[in-house]
């Protein structure tokens, strides 16, 4: 609440501009100055800032250790502008605006949330801008993607029918979802729909630019699919937390096993009867990436954190100090 008892937004919608020229949209929740280390969320392929409302919310809220929180739309997603060249959405030009993004909010250091191609993008940002990383989460994403994984995704992306109200679009994601998520409530199945579509006048849309289909085209799925392994390892000497839902099909088990082997001190956990990648809804999983990010961080804020101090007003009148120097 305001002073005067107005209520305060959740967050604020900010927009910069691309280094090709798009418009492109970052949720902002909490203030800029909190001296605690902020935090980067970066979305799936299709999907929006909107995914990370329940984590934002927790985190920039924390009673101990409130947060600055930025939420991206890639170009051609959310509130973001659509690309006409549809070669422009893959994961090194979003990467490329992520960065951007953070240097125009003026934040030079994060740890960054990414769900599936988040997570490849944080990956991308270990090699291209490993001193921006502070910590990682990768949200059901490893170096090694199943091909089965990308072959469902595909026979959804860009083809998914309209729906004709809110009860369809829940009707539509348990089609979709229903048999990888076997742990949702009806609470979370709209949930679940509502972050996925967007809201026009108490109407269900599509909030991505259908051409995103255009992207699988050269995607073969009888071929193996290229390893990550080097862009996951310039990881290794910063914090990591693995989030795997049980039924994942993009995310294997033993690709989990296989990134403890390789990274010292990664941490992961599973989450039971949901499948890719996890909602990062409830309070059981906000309260664990909360309790990382607090352990990634340390006993108080990072060295470089941004704390404002009094800087006294500069008097034209007033005599300069005398030097103390011979």
């Amino acid at each position: 609440m305001a002073a005067d008892g107005a209520t305060q937004p959740a967050f604020r919608d900010r927009y910069y501009t691309s280094a090709d020229g798009l418009n492109l949209h970052v949720a902002e929740y909490g203030e800029p100055l909190q001296p605690w280390l902020p935090v980067v969320c970066l979305p799936g392929l299709s999907r929006s800032a909107r995914d990370f409302h329940a984590l934002a919310l927790h985190l920039s809220n924390h009673r101990h250790r409130p947060r600055r929180v930025l939420c991206f739309d890639y170009r051609g997603r959310g509130l973001s502008e659509h690309d006409p060249e549809v070669a422009n959405y893959n994961p090194l030009t979003e990467m490329r605006d992520v960065l951007d993004g953070m240097a125009a909010l003026g934040v030079s250091r994060a740890i960054v949330v990414g769900t599936s191609r988040g997570g490849i993008i944080a990956m991308l940002m270990g090699v291209a801008r490993p001193n921006a990383l502070a910590g990682v989460v990768l949200n059901d994403i490893g170096p090694v993607i199943e091909p089965v994984g990308l072959a469902r995704i595909k026979t959804y992306i860009g083809r998914t029918p309209a729906p004709d109200d809110w009860d369809d679009a829940v009707h539509i994601i348990k089609r979709l979802h229903g048999g990888h998520f076997t742990a949702l409530s009806d609470a979370d199945w709209k949930a679940f729909a509502r972050m996925t579509y967007r809201d026009e006048d108490d109407h269900p849309a599509g909030d991505y630019d259908p051409a995103l289909a255009r992207t699988f085209d050269g995607v073969e799925f009888d071929r193996p699919v290229p390893e990550l392994w080097d862009h996951f390892e310039t990881l290794k000497d910063i914090p990591v937390l693995v989030i795997r839902g049980s039924n994942s099909d993009l995310l294997s088990a033993g690709t989990l096993a296989a990134m403890g082997e390789r990274h010292p001190s990664l941490d992961s956990v599973t989450i039971e009867g949901e499948g890719h990648p996890p909602l990062l809804l409830n309070t059981p999983i906000l309260q664990r990436i909360s309790a990382y990010i607090t352990q990634a961080e340390g006993s108080g804020p990072p060295i470089d954190a941004v704390v404002p101090v009094e800087t006294p007003a500069f008097d034209l009148d007033a005599r300069p100090e005398a030097s103390t120097e011979g």
